[in-house]
């Protein structure tokens, strides 16, 4: 029985329990290559820039969910690779602590598949994520083989998400699509743009700093270029007069 569902019952709580400190540490193994450290920081990193000005959500890498006062790690705590609390607040955290935290599990959870884990994150970890969490949106990604799936909480069971045109899979808890992007997951907006890192975003902002210059030199040149031949209009007008002057003077003459 989970916490959530001791605390439902009163009954299933004896007078004598007495909780697990709330400030509890993480307790996850080392993530299984380099690979999976960039992706997990390339999707906090993400979504975190998004999200910036918003202080209503937490978002975490390889960090340890406790939800029972029973704490056996194969059974009664899990560390998501990456997941989302939504409506809550926007601080650090040793851990996510669901009793500490009203009662609220991830909104959105992705596992990043390895030899090691794929049947674990398939399986075992699915059907915890569906029945006890009620984690609404739940994905996994290989970024070897690059195999990608979602799901979405429909009356209680998960529904695999289909792809769109793109390849990309809607989270309805983030309102983001996911997709794969040179290789690594990343998110989409509604209408399929790219978001960005923070370097990426200064990068497109030096880009467009660059074309604003090209162009206001280009806009100058211009000007120069039309003022030259403003200049050489009146030169030659100039000239032409001066020869109908001397013409003038001829004819006066005969």
């Amino acid at each position: 029985m989970t916490i959530a569902q001791e605390l439902d019952s009163q009954e299933g709580i004896c007078q004598d329990v007495i909780f697990p400190p709330g400030d509890l540490y993480s307790d996850e193994p080392p993530l299984e290559s380099e690979l999976h450290l960039r992706q997990i920081i390339l999707l906090l990193t993400c979504l975190e820039w998004l999200w910036r000005d918003r202080n209503d959500f937490y978002a975490a890498g390889n960090l340890t969910i406790y939800y029972s006062p029973r704490q056996r790690k194969s059974e009664y705590f899990r560390g998501p690779d990456f997941f989302v609390v939504l409506g809550t607040e926007r601080k650090t955290r040793k851990s996510w602590v669901v009793w500490e935290e009203d009662g609220k599990y991830p909104n959105v959870i992705l596992e990043i598949l390895s030899n090691s884990t794929a049947n674990t994150d398939k399986g075992l970890k699915k059907t915890i994520y569906q029945d006890t969490f009620r984690t609404p949106d739940y994905f996994w990604f290989d970024p070897y083989t690059q195999e990608f799936a979602g799901f979405h909480l429909v009356d209680g069971e998960y529904q695999a998400l289909q792809a769109s045109e793109q390849g990309y899979l809607w989270s309805h808890q983030l309102g983001l699509y996911l997709g794969v992007y040179e290789g690594l997951l990343r998110f989409f907006t509604r209408d399929g743009q790219l978001v960005p890192t923070p370097e990426e975003t200064a990068e497109q902002a030096e880009q467009k700093a660059e074309q604003a210059e090209q162009k206001a030199e280009q806009a100058e040149q211009k000007a120069e270029q039309a003022e030259q031949k403003a200049e050489q209009a009146e030169q030659k007008a100039e000239r032409l007069a001066a020869k109908l002057r001397e013409l003038n003077i001829d004819l006066d003459t005969i």
